[in-house]
């Protein structure tokens, strides 16, 4: 039997995993970048030691989720779809969003 609640787990876990990687990727690259810390809120840009924590805390957030929560296991498909669909959903919201402001966006 699934435990939904452990399911929604796991997809909160894909969205925190998948929050966490341009985060940390553009802090530890030395790159500014957006973050709710920023002036406006997500759109202007954070500096590189507070998109690296940001990210840190998310990974940390995305750990507690997948590995405290249930028996997430990678070899059974309803965790796993779960963790993809929560990344995958995110990472298109944020495609969108930051395509805005680093041009990742085609015209319409």
């Amino acid at each position: 039997m699934v435990n939904w609640l452990h399911e929604l787990a796991y997809f909160f876990g894909g969205v925190f995993f998948a929050n966490a990687l341009p985060h940390f990727i553009s802090g530890t690259m030395g790159k500014p970048f957006q973050s709710p810390f920023a002036h406006p809120r997500g759109e202007g840009l954070s500096s590189s030691t507070v998109n690296a924590l940001w990210g840190f805390a998310n990974f940390v957030a995305a750990y507690l989720l997948l590995v405290q929560v249930g028996e997430f296991d990678l070899h059974r498909a309803a965790p796993m779809i779960a963790f993809g669909l929560g990344a995958l959903l995110l990472a298109m919201m944020m495609a969108r969003h930051f395509g805005r402001f680093n041009g990742g966006n085609l015209p319409s």
